[in-house]
């Protein structure tokens, strides 16, 4: 990595200059602004204080001395201000090119001792995944396989919410309207056929408290009153007496639901190494309170609930256990932190969660720091923004959520309309066709949804996301198969020393490529997928407008036609193996 090389060469020059020995986060090194001539720049205005020097003087010295000592990292530099911009040598590009053009394991680090475990998708059984769930799936993939790449052991697991008053309402519905229907005598897939009767909860629901306010009761009261909630509340008291024909029924309805996401899951690419279930959870924590109670961090009110103050950490004080010795979700949550860790000892324990759980989780952590469990310092939220439509926020009890299974089935038919309108896959047997339409689509869905921020809230647009010409999945996979296409016709042969003359966009390419190592580990730093993607991107982008300026089969002499196959080779290998890690295919053609 450049970026980390360069500054360890500037620790060395300052040391023997200076006699002051610093570290990389004295200062900072970042690629030249495109208006100014080198290729990466030193900013010297945190160490002239220490140095206690002027920018002009620091800079003369400290780049006569990178390019005297390292005349193979470096053949010139210039000062503007207090900025040190250096001219990298082209050698050491070519150096970096010839050792890794057809490297697989390109921007994969070695294993670091490290264990890591990302919770993502926490679906409930009372409907299927939509378009937030794919968001949070994407991102909770994508997050794994990149920390996979930055050498972490990675345990992928998901929480399942599989209990409590929602599910009751889906099997309330079942059992008033249903007349023993089931998915199979329905034709309909199991969490679609359950999640349509969680909105006809709604709407019985919706009906009833009508008919009581028209009599004359008031709206607050209605809604307690309504016999089809105070039904759902029964049966919840019944499922946690463990009612046998209740336990039945929930367990033959979740199994439905269950099935119907394996579908789904497979289809996104969405894996797990364990799956937990609140139903087997929910009662975990209890232990942890009177642990909490001995070390005076909870205390019990008069009428026997168990409370926390966090007050003083600028919160509020928070109900841990309620009257009647029942846990509540932050004790639920505490008590399954600790059954993971008892299982998988992992150092770091990363949710993805969105950010309407911002305070619960804040509170999570706190408590188990408050505690000193040995995991609480490895809790850490990925808060991530709502996705929305144009049209606004989705509602699920309504049924006005976009469906996942719908969503993936509408980007399948755009991509198949699209390709179809270039006209580009005469080649193509039907098989293929199928294959290459499911690519694409399912290429721009996560593409889209993975180049944002995470934190940001972002509207969904599936048209824009599938532009052949923007920044879209599909313009990276299309850039990916035109590198192939060139690498069919004539690979990259013997290794030569010398390629002549690097053109600026032969060398701002291999510049680009080099900073791919550098990316992944930042990605991982900041578990922020867009850094990948945006770059995967820029080098799409980048290595278009090189082929747009320069042939790579019919190039002038041997030299360069070897310099840019090999070029061209590994930027596909970078587009291959980053779009894998945001969990998108990439084809041979297209």
């Amino acid at each position: 990595m450049l970026n980390t090389i360069i500054r360890e060469k500037a620790i060395i020059a300052l040391n023997k200059i200076y006699g002051i020995t610093l570290s990389d986060k004295d200062f900072q090194v970042n690629p030249t602004k495109p208006e100014f001539e080198g290729d990466y720049t030193i900013v010297l205005f945190s160490l002239i204080k220490t140095l206690k020097t002027n920018p002009e003087h620091l800079g003369n010295v400290l780049g006569e001395e990178l390019v005297k000592e390292f005349p193979d990292l470096f053949v010139s530099y210039n000062i503007i201000k207090g900025f040190l911009n250096l001219t990298i040598n082209p050698a050491y590009l070519i150096r970096v090119l010839n050792a890794h053009y057809q490297d697989p394991c390109l921007g994969k680090a070695p294993m670091n001792g490290q264990k890591i475990m990302v919770e993502y998708s926490s679906p409930n059984t009372n409907k299927p995944l939509h378009l937030g769930h794919l968001r949070n799936n994407f991102l909770g993939r994508s997050i794994a396989e990149i920390l996979k790449a930055n050498g972490y052991d990675v345990v992928k697991t998901c929480i399942v919410n599989d209990r409590g008053i929602h599910i009751c309402k889906s099997m309330i519905a079942w059992l008033r309207y249903a007349n023993g229907a089931t998915p199979e005598s329905t034709t309909m897939k199991g969490d679609h056929f359950v999640g349509a009767y969680y909105v006809k909860f709604n709407d019985a629901f919706k009906t009833e408290v009508e008919q009581l306010t028209a009599g004359g009761m008031d709206k607050a009261k209605a809604e307690k009153e309504a016999p089809i909630m105070l039904e759902a509340q029964q049966m919840l008291l019944d499922w946690e007496n463990g009612v046998p024909e209740i336990i039945s029924l929930w367990k033959k309805m979740n199994s439905w639901v269950y099935s119907g996401f394996d579908v789904t899951y497979k289809r996104i690419g969405s894996d797990f190494v364990k799956t937990y279930y609140e139903s087997e959870t929910y009662l975990l924590g209890k232990e942890t309170v009177q642990l909490g109670l001995d070390k005076n961090v909870f205390y019990k009110k008069d009428d026997g609930s168990v409370w926390i103050d966090l007050t003083p950490d600028g919160l509020d004080e928070k109900l841990v256990l309620r009257k009647d010795g029942t846990s509540v979700y932050i004790t639920q949550d505490i008590g399954l932190a600790q059954r993971k860790y008892d299982e998988f000892g992992m150092d770091q324990s990363i949710y993805v969660v969105g950010d309407e759980q911002n305070y619960h989780m804040k509170v999570l952590q706190l408590i188990c720091q408050k505690l000193a469990l040995p995991y609480a310092a490895g809790i850490h939220h990925l808060s991530y923004g709502m996705v929305e439509l144009p049209t606004g926020k989705m509602k699920s009890r309504e049924g006005t959520v976009v469906d996942a299974d719908d969503l993936v089935d509408e980007m399948i038919a755009i991509a198949k309309e699209h390709t179809q309108n270039l006209g580009k896959v005469k080649d193509f047997d039907e098989t293929e066709l199928v294959q290459l339409y499911e690519m694409i689509g399912l290429g721009a869905l996560k593409y889209f949804l993975l180049r944002v921020d995470p934190k940001k809230k972002m509207i969904f647009n599936p048209e824009e996301s599938i532009d052949f010409h923007g920044s879209t999945g599909p313009f990276i996979q299309y850039t990916h198969a035109r590198i192939k296409s060139i690498l069919r016709k004539a690979s990259a042969g013997q290794s030569l020393s010398d390629y002549g003359i690097l053109e600026k966009q032969e060398k701002d390419l291999l510049l680009l490529v080099e900073t791919y190592d550098q990316v992944i580990k930042q990605a991982a730093d900041a578990l922020d997928p867009s850094t990948l993607a945006n770059y995967l991107f820029q080098l799409a982008q980048n290595f278009n407008s090189f082929y747009a300026a320069f042939s790579i089969v019919n190039a002038e002499t041997i030299e360069k036609r070897e310099l840019r196959l090999r070029l061209a080779s590994i930027v596909a290998t970078i587009l291959d193996s980053g779009m894998k890690m945001l969990g998108i295919q990439v084809p041979e053609k297209m």
